[in-house]
């Protein structure tokens, strides 16, 4: 059976885009505005800044999405796991045929379930040992300079100056920063860390200690100082950290990693710096004290010298013995003088006795006769080494004449020396030179060049001169 087409009657025709378009409109009609409680799931933040999430329950799920500037005005931003009532408006997604839930605004679903996502947190914290008592540094006694992060507006900051003003007069930098909402634990991160990168030395003085300030709130209120980005910043702060955020009721994870908290911005003031009338009042005592020991210290050591000098023996039985002696060697004293002048008188008389003429002209006698002897030992051994020196010299004079070349003339040869008497050994130098001279035995000869024979024939002396050998 052949399948007809039936007619479409009076049913309307839309376009894709119509279609899409009155599917948005009767969802935000219907659904202009809703709050919706799920559990948060997969959370993307885009580049952009804008967040998307998913809500869901054990049967269903709803794509979430919240725009940059309404992300930034949260108080508690989602994360997965918790469970959260949204606020906002049920919309489509044209392109990928969907709807969607545009929130605008996050808030947990009870207290109890943001205070177990924030023991979760807290534990996994102190698991990596940020709570650990041993990383906490020592306040110092009496900082020059406290940095304060905190809103620049509010009571906070007035108490803390004032507190500080009444107590002791030190320099104070404030860092201002948000004390709630998405922009309050970055801008806290960055105080604590900017605050540790200041030099010692450097233009802007290094605070001693940091106080993190906050007034009272409500758990969302205080939630920025309960993220992770602001406990690892007071974790790592080389600079000891003072937690100031709420009331004394409130606790905070920042509380756990400073390194001391105060229960108000108040008391954090009065922890940092003592007060100067105190330390006045006890510098006075400690000089008082001083005085008092020091005097009863002299006036103990006075005492104990009395009692030691009752148990010394007098001073003239001390001096006795060696008074006697002084009067013993005084009454030697005379006699010893008399004794060395007298002994002084005989060497003085030796002395001269040997410095008469007669001894003088016989030590004088003895010396020449020394000196003479001595004269004639030294003439010896230079005629000595004369005669020595003179055989020497005679033996080399018969060497150099019997191994010189006039001897090799006595037995026939000749030298042979070119016009300005350089000596030639060969034929060629001799060829080229204009005139020669030729010593023999008995005297030289002058002779003109003649021209060099070829090699293997004999040269022939001209006519008008005879040969020369």
């Amino acid at each position: 059976m052949d399948l007809i087409d039936e007619p479409p009657g009076n049913t309307p025709e839309f376009t894709v885009s119509d279609l899409s378009g009155a599917v948005k409109r009767t969802l935000e009609g219907e659904f202009g505005r809703v709050r919706v409680r799920g559990e948060v799931g997969r959370v993307v933040i885009a580049r952009t800044g804008h967040m998307y999430f998913d809500l869901k329950d054990d049967r269903a799920v709803i794509a979430g999405v919240s725009w940059k500037g309404q992300v930034a005005r949260m108080k508690v931003r989602p994360e997965e796991g918790m469970e959260v009532i949204a606020t906002g408006r049920l919309t489509t997604f044209a392109p990928q045929s969907k709807y969607q839930l545009q929130v605008e605004s996050i808030e947990p679903a009870g207290a109890g379930a943001l205070m177990a996502m924030l023991e979760q947190r807290r534990k996994a914290l102190a698991a990596e040992g940020l709570f650990d008592a041993a990383h906490k540094r020592r306040l110092p006694y009496l900082p020059r300079v406290v940095g304060v992060v905190t809103s620049p507006q509010g009571a906070v900051i007035r108490d803390i100056l004032h507190r500080l003003r009444d107590r002791f007069g030190v320099h104070v930098l404030v860092w201002p920063v948000a004390v709630q909402g998405q922009a309050c634990a970055p801008q806290v991160a960055r105080a604590i860390e900017g605050f540790n990168a200041l030099p010692k030395g450097g233009p802007i003085p290094r605070p001693d200690v940091l106080i993190v300030a906050r007034g009272g709130g409500s758990i969302e209120d205080l939630w920025g100082f309960n993220e992770e980005i602001v406990v690892r910043a007071a974790a790592a702060s080389d600079i000891p950290l003072i937690s100031a955020v709420g009331h004394e009721t409130d606790t905070t994870l920042i509380d756990h990693a400073s390194d001391q908290r105060a229960p108000t911005p108040t008391a954090a003031a009065e922890i940092a710096v003592p007060v100067h009338a105190d330390l006045v009042a006890h510098i006075a005592n400690l000089d008082a004290r001083l005085v008092r020991g020091g005097a009863q210290s002299v006036a103990l050591r006075r005492q104990r010298l009395r009692d030691l000098g009752r148990a010394l023996p007098r001073p003239e039985n001390l001096l006795a013995p060696a008074m006697q002696r002084f009067d013993q060697w005084a009454e030697r004293v005379p006699g010893s003088l008399r004794a060395a002048l007298q002994s002084k008188g005989l060497e003085l008389r030796g002395a001269v006795a040997a410095l008469r003429p007669t001894t003088l002209n016989s030590q004088i006698a003895r010396g020449r006769e020394r000196l003479d002897g001595q004269s004639a030992r030294a003439d010896r051994a230079a005629l000595a080494r004369l005669d020595s020196l003179a055989t020497r010299l005679a033996s080399l004079e018969r060497l150099r004449l019997s191994l010189g070349y006039p001897a090799t003339l006595q037995r026939g040869y000749a030298v042979v020396r070119d016009d300005t008497g350089q000596v030639l050994t060969s034929v060629k130098p001799a060829g080229q030179a204009t005139a020669l001279q030729v010593e023999f035995k008995d005297g030289t000869l002058d002779v003109m060049a003649g021209k060099r024979p070829k090699p293997g024939k004999t040269a022939k002396p001209k006519s008008e001169q005879g040969s020369l050998f």
